[in-house]
């Protein structure tokens, strides 16, 4: 077996209990949330304009409105989250606190106060550009394949990011789809493990996402 298909067999390894664990965490919480009546959605999910809820951010995509709600969520988090971290856990991991805080922020300063904002929804938008574009900037020849599928088949999901969409967040969905867009970007890959090419020292990403990702190398994650 080669050193790189091994890599791959043991990222998607962890990538797919690593979404299975998401998943068993967010219908957990849901099981609470329905015992409660939903308080944890109206007291930890997102409303806009006060600083004291800007840490929600944090919790809001683990936290639902009803059974539909979070059955909704959980096919596309779990499948665009394992595309997402199969080839990687640590790029996964940053896209994701990237996800998380653009989503949130884009909620935080442009939906009414009135407004209570909960759901996985804006990641998995988020998971969907991420995945979209990750071959592109990494001329991943899979990668790309992978992406060009995943926008033909998935493409209505772009409605949900339109101000006409209804009941849904389409402020959470636009700004989780921007960060996974802008995620890809960021922590793209321009090394021997995308071309075939190049020395090990290039295949470190390059751009802005470098220096994070160097520091998750020097902590062993």
């Amino acid at each position: 077996m080669s050193p790189r298909f091994a890599r791959l067999l043991r990222d998607s390894r962890a990538a797919l209990f690593t979404m299975l664990g998401v998943l068993a965490a967010i219908w957990a919480v849901q099981v609470a949330n329905w015992l409660d009546d939903y308080r944890l959605s109206y007291e930890y999910g997102m409303n806009s304009g006060e600083l004291t809820e800007l840490p929600d951010m944090l919790t809001m995509p683990l936290l639902h409105f009803g059974w539909d709600h979070i059955e909704a969520n959980s096919w596309p988090l779990f499948a665009f989250g394992f595309l997402a971290a199969y080839r990687g856990m640590k790029r996964f991991l940053l896209a994701t606190v990237l996800i998380v805080v653009t989503s949130g922020l884009t909620v935080w300063f442009f939906e009414r106060p009135d407004v209570v904002t909960a759901g996985a929804s804006g990641v998995v938008y988020g998971y969907f550009g991420y995945v979209v574009l990750r071959g592109v900037f990494d001329r991943n020849l899979v990668d790309t394949v992978i992406g060009v599928v995943v926008a033909a088949v998935y493409s209505y999901l772009l409605l949900g990011v339109l101000p006409s969409a209804q009941g849904v967040s389409w402020l959470g969905h636009l700004g989780g789809l921007i960060g996974g867009l802008v995620g890809a970007w960021l922590l793209r890959d321009r090394g021997d493990r995308a071309t075939g090419t190049g020395s090990k020292a290039a295949a470190t990403p390059a751009g802005p996402g470098s220096a994070l990702l160097k520091e998750l190398d020097d902590l062993g994650i």
